[in-house]
Parts: C-alpha cells; structure tokens; sequence
C-alpha cells in the first residue's frame, strides 16, 4: 500500500513537469532557433527507516536538442542563419555573453545591432556590435557586418565589425531560465572562423509540433493513470481499515 501510494503520488507530481516542459516546446514551435528541451522519467529507492520497499518517480531534464531546424528564406538582409553547428553570441539581460541560433535581428534607435528578443549581438571584440548612420547594410558569410554610410558613394563600403560567431562543445552548453544557451563555469568561448551565415534566411525551431501534442496526450493519459492508482490506494486503505475493525 505505502510503494503503491509513493509510486501514484511522484509519477503524478513528475508528470506535470514533464508536460510543463512538453508545453514550453509546443509554445516555441514557431519561435525562430528554439531548441527542444529533452527529459525523461526514472524511478529511485526512497531512503529512510524500515524497509526498503518504497520507490518514487523523477522527471529529469536530458539538456537540449541540438537538432538543426528548417532554414527558411525571407530576403531580408537583417535575417541571418547559422549554416551547420555555431552560435551568434550576445550579451544577455545580466551582462553576461550567451549564445542564440535566432538570427532575426534589428538595429535600435541608437544603432545597436540586436536580436529579435532585445538581446545585443557581440562583435569579435566581445563589445555589441554598434552601427553608424548607414543607407545599405549586408551581413557576410563570416558574420563580417560592411555598410554603406549616409551620403556616400555606391561604391563605399565600410566593414565596421564582425559578429562573433562560436562553436563550443555542445556537452558543454546548458540553457538558461531565459531561453539563451550558456557554456559551462571556467570555459573560455572563443571565435570559430570555420561557422558560416547564410544571409536572408532564418532558422525554425527543431520542436516537431505533431510529436509534442501526441505526447502531451500521453502524459495526460498518465496523469490521469495516476490520480485513479491513487483514488484506489485510498479505496483499499478504506477496505482494510474497516476489516480491522470488524476484527
């Protein structure tokens, strides 16, 4: 009775995080870099005093799917993809450098070259990439940014940065609360001359829609399993107090 409870109360309980985690992949179905995050199920022994009888369910986070997403074209000379592995570095809300595959940019009103999310996108220099006045902008295969400044000729252009674009060991790399992708404490991130932008284009999300909503059924499915093992547990609990008393 005890390991049927303990059993039907954690798997219900890890079953919400589960589906709240299988929910936040469907929402960014359509979000452009997201990477799916992965979990899974495991049982553990309960330690404590009596027997070792009782056992309860965890749900724990398997880091992220590193899958490409589709690439997909807009023409728009802000919109940028990573072709292969790589990530464009930005500077994230605590000031720290993070790293994102969503390559919708956009320049704010004091030229700061951003992300779609508001996040500043780092240059070689490990500073955000400021842009002057400018009437053409183009965004190189190597992340090189070249403008052609208010006033000047057809032929002027100046290369004023050049994103930094890195490669780290994705064994390394965890995700944060916000969404960005971080390395581990201590490992120095350095540019990868070898990631490569495509210009025009931007990358989906991994998340496969139809997967996510039959697996939400399921867990829906368990979770009801649960709640109805739980519902029995205290059915039988009634049972047998009842015996003893007649007893």
């Amino acid at each position: 009775m005890d390991r049927l409870l303990y059993i039907a109360m954690t798997g219900a309980s890890q079953t919400s995080k589960a589906q709240a985690v299988n929910s936040n992949n469907l929402a960014n179905a359509s979000t452009n870099g997201f990477r799916a995050d992965l979990d899974a199920f495991r049982t553990l022994p309960l330690n404590g005093p009596g027997h070792a009888s009782r056992a309860y369910a965890v749900d724990e986070g398997q880091g992220v799917d590193f899958n490409q997403g589709t690439l997909n074209a807009t023409g728009n000379p802000l919109d940028i993809a990573i072709k292969g592995s790589g990530w464009i570095a930005v500077q994230a809300p605590d000031g720290s450098e993070a790293y994102t595959r969503a390559g919708n940019l956009q320049i704010n009103d004091v030229g700061q070259l951003l992300t779609g999310a508001g996040n500043p996108v780092l240059g070689g220099d490990g500073a955000p990439v400021a842009l002057p006045p400018f009437e053409k902008l183009d965004i190189g295969d190597d992340g090189t940014v070249s403008i052609r400044a208010q006033g000047q000729e057809a032929s002027t252009i100046a290369n004023v940065n050049r994103i930094k674009l890195v490669n780290p060991d994705p064994g390394q790399m965890y995700k944060g609360r916000d969404g960005l992708m971080r390395v581990e404490q201590g490992v120095q991130v350095v540019p990868d001359a070898n990631v490569q932008l495509a210009n025009g284009v931007l990358e989906s999300s991994n998340v496969n829609p139809v997967e996510s909503l039959v697996n939400m059924i399921t867990l829906a499915r368990q979770f009801e399993m649960h709640v109805k093992v739980m519902s029995t547990a205290q059915e039988n609990d009634a049972a047998t107090t009842s015996l003893m008393r007649l007893n």
